[in-house]
């Protein structure tokens, strides 16, 4: 099978997105800000009709076109998205604050790791986190972001596979990948191995790891 091909095909079927939402990536894409791909948007909404989530957690905003996407897709959700580079939260706040969502998504600026902490000191919870940031920080966002997901809440994580990076031998990898390479896939290990997650590895996208709390 022509994987490429495929690829394309199903992409091809994908209804799209509102204006909003194509105009902020086109902007981004002309800007060099990655977004989440194709598929994965497609994935996401979906998931996110079937969950129907009462608090989102998004950790990486980037420019905020997840975080509007998910407020798209949703009726009266509630979202939380924390980003840490000055540059990229302050067009967020313009994006967000442009759109019709912007009463339910609240934008936070500042190290996830950070705040996650302070988050759980309050005793916040979410039923859904989508975790989107730097790939080499997966492993150390897990633990707070376990602490403030509920039972049966989803934990969806993208670009695990690193382009197919994933599967290659960190000798094949520049020194600086391997690092990457060598937390992406301990990132991996945890969320297969863990005693209250069920976890499955997609090859959505870049790949997506979607993990359910069980207790």
């Amino acid at each position: 099978m022509d994987l490429d091909r495929t690829a394309g095909y199903i992409d091809s079927l994908d209804k799209g997105n509102s204006k909003l939402l194509n105009d902020l990536e086109v902007r981004a894409k002309q800007d060099g800000v990655p977004i989440i791909r194709r598929p994965m948007q497609s994935f996401l909404r979906t998931l996110l009709k079937v969950k129907q989530p009462s608090r989102i957690l998004e950790i990486g905003t980037a420019v905020g076109f997840s975080a509007l996407l998910m407020a798209e897709n949703t009726d009266k959700t509630e979202i939380v998205t924390i980003e840490k580079f000055e540059k990229r939260y302050l067009e967020a706040k313009e994006n967000i604050a442009a759109s019709p969502y912007k009463d339910r998504i609240e934008l936070i600026f500042g190290d996830a790791l950070e705040v996650l902490d302070e988050m759980a000191l309050r005793g916040e919870s979410f039923d859904f986190i989508f975790m989107d940031a730097a790939k080499g920080q997966y492993p150390g966002f897990l633990e707070p972001s376990l602490k403030l997901l509920c039972r049966d809440g989803v934990l969806l994580a993208d670009n695990v596979l690193k382009d197919g990076d994933i599967i290659e031998s960190k000798f094949a990898l520049t020194r600086r990948d391997r690092t990457i390479h060598k937390r992406m896939r301990d990132y991996l290990y945890q969320i297969t191995h863990s005693d209250i997650l069920e976890t499955a590895i997609l090859p959505v996208g870049d790949g997506a790891a979607l993990s359910v709390k069980t207790v």
